[in-house]
């Protein structure tokens, strides 16, 4: 299969991602990881030269991580440290940074220019040979039987199809495959107008974004790489039309407080207005929908593309693990099952902070950074607004989890902290310990507790270790993954005397003790393609 950025269309492939922005390029190397061939169709001649999305926080790194290329994503981000929130008069209120710096192994939020973050995928893409990516294809329909998904192709004057077992719809909030589906969405748009400048040559060395809660002229502002800068300010009646190119004088105007521009600084400017919006269905038959195709958000709380590279981390393992013979189909639908509450949530939260943070009431401002003086001055109101409390837990409730009356242990994701392999000789992440699979952990157990596992771990293919939470070394002949600084106690010490199965996502699949281990297989050989006699409970 071509690997080249040439629009030759292969005849069949495993998937076919439709649309060559970052969630659709991230599922695409997400599944060539596994193994997979993927077809990349993008209608445009290239990859966007406008920097729509510009913020990356480190779930998403961990994602790219587990892509095998975050070291090239990471030469064009700035290591952000969260966001900072100033009252009506400009006084700063509070530091949101998140509650334990580098959990996920990486800083906490990331500014970026999404041109720069498509080229990386893309000159990491066409290096794979079971990718082809091709540029200047439109999708014109999708037919789906029983063994494929039947995609129609259009390239200049000429028509291709392609056979794929399953389709990635991640072609933006205009979604072709959503449309041609039949898919609608639901929540609103909102009326109000912003103005998105994206700048060069700017004065700010901040490495987090600002949000500024004056009432007489809401604005962000999330300084890049390199001297380029995003602000967003919120314009008022007779000011600018959502679609109309905004006048230059306005441009220069607003944003005067903070520097001299010149039209030459400017790389993009747009009126906008935001939507709120979810799709009611994310998969049909063998078509599922990822980022802005199955979910539209406001800005405010940076979360628009990250949830869609999260949609990304949650379907492209499945489908890796469902082709390859280790998972059952079924499974499949648990990607909106699990995937859906967090998304909208994180819509409302969007919205909400839109509202509260950007509002243009006087009253209303004043009311809130009275609230919020108020609860930085007590330690748990600190803690809440710097840690980001508010902000919706990533809590699977259904789905790919087992239910063993615990759920605060199961459908959570693990951080990945510092460890050092005893089998190995060497300390590393987490992640790069475990490997791109399923991974049992049986944390401070004996060796003989391990005993009735070995179905389990044959039928996912798992890693195994045994995970130390106490200052001391197991006698055992398995792997033994050892606390270093105190983080890895934090995130599996509640687990102590369990086993642990961890998804290739990184989220506990099952978390139980040693005699329960019967009961607990069963549940799980569900799920596996190697035990399709015994009926799926998903």
């Amino acid at each position: 299969m071509s690997s080249k950025v040439d629009g030759i269309v292969p005849s069949a492939v495993d998937v076919a991602v439709c649309g060559a922005g970052p969630v659709g390029l991230t599922a695409a190397a997400l599944l060539a990881r596994r193994g997979l061939t993927v077809a990349v169709l993008e209608k445009n001649a290239s990859t966007s030269d406008e920097p729509k999305a510009i913020s990356i926080d480190d779930e998403a790194l961990r994602v790219f991580q587990q892509a095998g290329i975050v070291d090239a994503v990471l030469d064009i981000v700035v290591p952000g440290t969260g966001t900072r929130y100033y009252d009506s008069s400009g006084a700063p209120l509070f530091h949101a940074r998140g509650a334990w710096p580098m959990r996920f192994g990486y800083p906490f939020k990331n500014p970026f220019a999404q041109p720069d973050l498509e080229k990386v995928l893309v000159k990491t893409l066409g290096a794979l040979p079971n990718v082809a990516l091709c540029f200047g294809t439109e999708v014109t329909a999708v037919e789906q039987t029983t063994e494929c998904a039947r995609v129609r192709t259009s390239h200049g004057a000429q028509e291709r199809d392609l056979d794929a077992a399953y389709v990635f719809g991640c072609d933006g909030g205009r979604s072709a495959i959503r449309q041609m589906h039949g898919v609608a969405m639901s929540g609103r748009s909102h009326s109000e107008v912003w103005l998105v400048v994206d700048t060069t040559g700017d004065p700010h060395t901040e490495r987090y974004a600002m949000h500024h809660g004056d009432p007489d002229r809401p604005h962000v502002i999330v300084p890049g790489m390199n001297g380029r800068c995003r602000y967003e300010f919120r314009l008022f009646d007779g000011e600018g039309e959502a679609g109309v190119v905004p006048p230059f004088d306005l441009i220069r105007r607003l944003l005067s407080h903070y520097r001299t521009v010149e039209p030459e600084h400017v790389e993009r400017a747009v009126n906008y207005r935001f939507n709120a919006l979810v799709a009611d269905q994310w998969m049909v038959g063998r078509s599922f929908l990822l980022g802005d195709a199955a979910h539209m958000m406001p800005p405010f709380a940076g979360q628009g593309l990250n949830s869609g590279i999260r949609d990304a981390a949650n379907l492209a393992w499945k489908v890796a693990d469902v082709i390859g013979g280790r998972l059952t189909p079924a499974v499949l639908n648990t990607y909106e099952r699990e995937r859906r509450p967090h998304a909208a949530a994180t819509v409302r939260l969007s919205e909400q902070l839109g509202q509260i943070v950007m509002t243009t009431s006087k009253r209303v401002a004043q009311r809130r950074d009275s609230l919020i003086r108020l609860a930085v001055d007590t330690t748990e109101g600190r803690t809440y607004l710097e840690h980001m409390r508010y902000r919706p837990p990533q809590h699977y409730t259904e789905g790919l989890v087992i239910d063993t009356h615990h759920a605060h242990l199961v459908g959570v994701p693990v951080g990945q902290p510092l460890v050092f392999d005893s089998a190995a000789h060497r300390l590393g992440r987490l992640d790069d310990m475990l490997g791109d699979g399923w991974a049992m952990l049986g944390v401070d157990l004996l060796e003989d507790e391990w005993s009735g596992l070995d179905q389990v771990i044959s039928a996912f293919d798992a890693a195994t270790a045994t995970v130390t939470t106490r200052d001391i070394l197991p006698h055992t002949g398995r792997r033994v993954l050892i606390d270093v600084d105190g983080a890895l106690r934090r995130e599996l010490g509640g687990y102590s005397g369990r086993f642990v199965l961890l998804r290739p996502d990184r989220f506990v699949a099952a978390a139980w003790l040693p005699p329960h281990s019967p009961a607990i297989s069963t549940q799980l050989l569900r799920w596996s393609a190697h035990s399709l006699a015994v009926p799926a409970a998903i």
